[in-house]
């Protein structure tokens, strides 16, 4: 079969995908060998065949085992993650843990017993597509453009990338999901509705409630220009959130009415759920459902029970709760209010509810709903689009296309790990990518010849509280005093939002290179509620910060004021005394009492005290020693240059050091005369740490 010389653009979902085309000037839907535009993501493993999408699902509608689906929920996730510990007891078929502490799904095929990471099947439905498209353009397909949520992290979306090449396709890009259907949408494809948002800059939300994930993104369209200014998610909120609760609702009545536990029972279980989504989807057009199951009762007596659309909106109004929460995040990342937007964009088959959609219209104040996409298609669609823009020369570009501009952005902060574990951002969240950031910091110890660079994502300004992406050690750098060696760390961000960071010694040519490891990557994906922990914990941070920076400043203060005492001859000037009286007890201070604090303002109040006290101490001690006088020579009647206002601060500094320095705190200011260094220290590794100690002694 001859190669088709362009791409295809595929929404792989959670519950449905779809694959489209764009050709001839026009995106087409691709259709599958059952004539159907979206594919249950779907595989069954069943009487020694694999069968893949709507002939997997009517399977699983009848209760027979060996269906797996969901396999989007458990990609690049570990099995010890509550997420994957609450799915597993809806789901039909039972999990393992790998080697590596990843997902196993586990089913019986042709006699044994198969146990298959989530990626496995993943790449079954990309295959399926494939076949599809190929059936439909009459030409071998080779590549893709795949489209993933925007809160998939590095982990999900390589693991995605994985599928495909399983499934033997290229990846071109990987597309966030929201930005996809923003381009159907922009571009006025699959609808009949006309380019949309092109004669001027317009802001749309677009609203993807998909089945297992859910997205919020916030994109601003001008003239082929697709910019998002912030985006919110939850990789673990969708469609069958509603599902489970429907499920849970029958099980707690089959309990109570009937006496059976269906929840220990796979085929009732599949049996249930099946019904539980299709009463779901009734509920969105009608107001009453009637669910009927056979097979669970005894004595061949039907289980029925009616639902109404106002039970189902009782027991999910957490989860629509949730998902407005989220649209909240989104509009004050974009510090945009309900006036700015222009349209809400109802992408995925679970914004058809009718609940969220009445919430959306009361949140931004009756604004009409766009309804001229199609939200199982939208994001296909936009894949198909992007596949066009990347594959196709540019001589050979589409008039539709040709100035498209695809400008996304990186959910999470990202940086790196500073002495005393301080958070550097390099990249903030919300930036465009791609995107290229380059710092440089130093070392923290003399002659220190290696550092540990440790890459983060997070939101909180100590790394303790963020999630580690990865780490690794820069070695054979150039030995020098602590501040002197510059190190320069890149991080950049390509367009599929994969991180690469690079670390460099140019005096002693040295360089290494890390692309974050998917096994490294955050796996539990808490964007938001690692954002709303930092905004609930803001001041305690700043507490920490302001602490740590106080600990770092006065350590360096006494030190340095301690050195220069020790090469004075004795005896000590009165004066001097009275000015080092109160350094036992600052010390004291600083180890006991400094780190009680919590608000940052009394830690900067009470830190300036010591620090006003550590400045007058250098600037007699440093008066004395270029005179090479003391007390009895008369250098303290004149040495703070005859002023008697200084003198009445002796007075202070003599009586209130102790009380002064037992009161102190962190704040603005340096050392007693060094400063901070001009650059962040990188900490070296603990075998850089003990080969130190080991020199020095």
């Amino acid at each position: 079969m001859e190669a088709f010389d362009g791409a295809i653009g595929i929404d792989l979902g959670t519950t449905y995908s779809c694959v489209a085309v764009f050709r001839n000037d026009a995106v087409e839907v691709v259709p599958n060998d059952q004539g159907n535009r979206t594919t249950p993501s779907c595989v069954a493993f069943h009487n020694g065949e694999v069968l893949v999408g709507d002939s997997a699902k009517q399977l699983a509608s009848r209760g027979v085992t060996g269906v797996v689906f969901d396999a989007k929920r458990m990609i690049g996730r570990k099995f010890s993650e509550k997420s994957v510990r609450d799915d597993v007891k809806r789901w039909p078929f039972a999990l393992e843990e790998g080697e590596d502490g990843g997902v196993l799904i586990c089913v019986d095929h042709n006699g044994e017993r198969l146990r298959l990471e989530p990626e496995l099947i993943s790449a079954r439905v990309l295959a399926y597509l494939k076949r599809c498209a190929e059936q439909f353009l009459g030409r071998r397909v080779t590549k893709a453009v795949i489209t993933v949520p925007a809160y998939f992290n590095d982990a999900q979306r390589e693991r995605t990338k994985a599928a495909a090449r399983i499934a033997e396709l290229e990846v071109l890009r990987i597309i966030n999901e929201p930005t996809a259907a923003a381009l159907c949408y922009g571009l006025g494809l699959g609808s009949g509705a006309g380019a949309q948002g092109t004669d001027r800059a317009v802001n749309v939300l677009v609203f993807d409630f998909g089945g297992g994930t859910f997205d919020v993104s916030i994109i601003t369209i001008d003239d082929g220009s697709f910019a998002v200014r912030a985006t919110a998610g939850d990789t673990h909120l969708g469609g069958q959130d509603v599902d489970a609760e429907l499920l849970r609702h029958l099980l707690e009545d089959l309990r109570q009415r009937h006496g059976v536990d269906a929840a220990t029972q796979p085929r009732m279980l599949a049996k249930l759920l099946a019904r539980c989504e299709q009463a779901k989807r009734v509920l969105s057009h009608a107001t009453t459902e009637e669910i009927v199951v056979d097979g669970v009762l005894g004595g061949g007596e039907e289980y029925t029970l009616a639902l109404s659309r106002a039970k189902l909106e009782e027991l999910c109004a957490r989860v629509f709760a949730r998902c407005m929460a989220v649209v909240q995040k989104a509009m004050k990342d974009a510090a945009m209010s309900p006036e700015d937007i222009e349209e809400v964009v109802l992408v995925g088959g679970s914004s058809r509810i009718p609940a969220l959609r009445t919430r959306l219209q009361e949140a931004f104040k009756g604004k009409r709903l766009c309804g001229s996409v199609h939200p199982d298609e939208a994001v296909a669609i936009g894949a198909a689009v992007q596949a066009s823009i990347i594959g196709t020369a540019a001589e050979q570009q589409s008039a539709r296309t040709a100035n498209v501009v695809l400008m996304d952005v990186v959910p999470l902060s990202i940086g790196v790990e500073v002495d005393d574990g301080r958070f550097d951002v390099i990249i903030r969240r919300n930036t465009t990518i791609p995107y290229r950031a380059t710092k440089e910091y130093s070392t923290v110890e003399d002659n220190q010849e290696e550092v540990e660079v440790q890459v983060f994502e997070g939101e909180r300004p100590l790394t303790r509280h963020n999630h580690k992406l990865g780490a690794f050690v820069l070695d054979g750098i150039s030995r020098a005093k602590k501040g002197e060696p510059t190190i320069t760390v890149t991080f950049s961000v390509d367009a599929d939002g994969i991180l690469t960071v690079t670390a460099s010694e140019e005096l002693a040519r040295v360089q290494r290179t890390l692309v974050v490891a998917a096994s490294e990557r955050l796996s539990e994906a808490a964007v938001q509620r690692m954002i709303e922990a930092a905004q609930a914990l803001s001041v305690k941070d700043a507490a920490a910060v302001a602490i740590m920076d106080a600990t770092q400043r006065l350590t360096r203060g006494f030190a340095e004021l301690e050195a220069a005492l020790a090469a004075m001859p004795l005896p000590l000037s009165a004066k001097l005394q009275r000015r080092v009286a109160f350094l036992g007890h600052g010390k004291d201070w600083l180890a006991r009492q400094l780190p009680t604090y919590t608000e940052p303002k009394v830690v900067e109040h009470k830190t300036a005290k010591i620090m006003k006290l550590l400045q007058k101490a250098m600037k007699t001690l440093r008066r004395e020693s270029r005179k090479g006088t003391d007390e009895e020579h008369g250098s303290e009647d004149n040495d703070d240059g005859g002023g008697g206002g200084d003198d009445d601060d002796d007075d202070d500094d003599g009586g209130g050091a102790s009380a002064a320095a037992a009161d102190g705190g962190a704040g603005e200011g340096g050392s007693g005369g060094g400063g901070p260094h001009p650059r962040e220290a990188l900490a070296g590794s603990k075998r850089s740490r003990s080969n130190s100690a080991n020199k020095e002694g």
